[in-house]
């Protein structure tokens, strides 16, 4: 492909880079398919920078807001596995910056909203007669901005901001998170956890001890991932994108092997009444750890 002349990820049309009068690059859509069409706007572009002139831009970025650039992003997250988490940091976004237009967008108003955050959040709890805002916490604070920076990521794909706006959402740097200390357990530890599990919970417990997988990991685990006869258990789309094997020993397949499957469900770990794999092992686990006194 000619110097000058590529595709963007997500738009359908060729794209062009030259140097502008004042030397900064410049990055806009041919808005045609044509490659030819496509070189010869760049040419027409450069030609003009060489005359002194002011080169017209060739899109015009209609004024779209930030409520307008979330319907297309939700719509584009039914495709994804985290879809409720990403719909409810939507939300929250748009509550604040709904009506805003995406050009007006700039590192000090997302940095005011992170303060803000910090100070009064949208955790609301009961303090006597009364329902309070608490902070919320960095960690949450940090997925909102990993959000709002991957929604604008898009919106340039889908061209309804430019590339200076998608700058200065970038430059916002995420809070520093107080994350706790990891804890490990030892082997009397892990045999008296499990004691205090039953049924599916003690199952899950095993793997989780047995294959340190993710609990979306297991709780999401198939049957045609785990593979009794060679000894492990692949997992082919994990959180850093990459496959994993991991060896199944004599405890865990233990466990595997007296899992009563259903034809019609392929996970390992469901309802038994729904079909359907669990959201989450929280309160059972909970009320296990209890006894032997961890903290979840």
């Amino acid at each position: 492909m000619a110097k000058g002349i590529y595709k963007q990820k997500g738009s359908d049309f060729y794209w062009i880079r030259y140097a502008g009068p004042d030397g900064k690059v410049i990055r806009e859509s041919t808005k045609t398919t044509n490659f030819k069409e496509a070189q010869a706007k760049l040419e027409g572009q450069r030609r003009k920078v060489r005359e002194g002139q002011e080169p017209e831009r060739i899109k015009t970025i209609p004024n779209y807001t930030f409520s307008q650039l979330a319907e297309e992003y939700n719509k584009w997250c039914e495709r994804q596995r985290s879809i409720r988490s990403k719909k409810g940091f939507v939300l929250q976004l748009v509550e604040k910056f709904g009506n805003v237009q995406l050009r007006y967008f700039n590192t000090k108003m997302i940095e005011q909203f992170q303060s803000e955050r910090l100070l009064k959040g949208n955790r609301q709890v009961k303090q006597g007669d009364e329902w309070v805002c608490l902070p919320n916490k960095p960690a949450t604070i940090n997925r909102l901005l990993a959000t709002i920076k991957h929604m604008f990521h898009k919106g340039y794909q889908w061209e309804m901001c430019t590339e200076e706006t998608l700058k200065r959402v970038r430059q916002v740097k995420l809070l520093e998170e107080n994350n706790r200390r990891l804890r490990y357990l030892s082997r009397e530890e892990c045999a008296a956890l499990i004691s205090k599990c039953k049924g599916t919970t003690r199952d899950i417990v095993i793997t989780a001890l047995n294959t340190g997988m993710r609990k979306g990991e297991i709780l999401s685990l198939r049957w045609e991932n785990v593979d009794l006869k060679h000894g492990f258990i692949l997992l082919d789309r994990t959180k850093n994108g990459e496959r994993r094997e991991i060896p199944i020993n004599d405890d865990l397949r233990s466990v595997l092997q007296g899992i009563t499957r259903r034809l019609d469900v392929p996970y390992v770990f469901f309802d038994s009444v729904t079909g359907k794999p669990y959201q989450d092992v929280k309160r059972s686990f909970s009320t296990a750890c209890e006894p032997v006194k961890y903290f979840v």
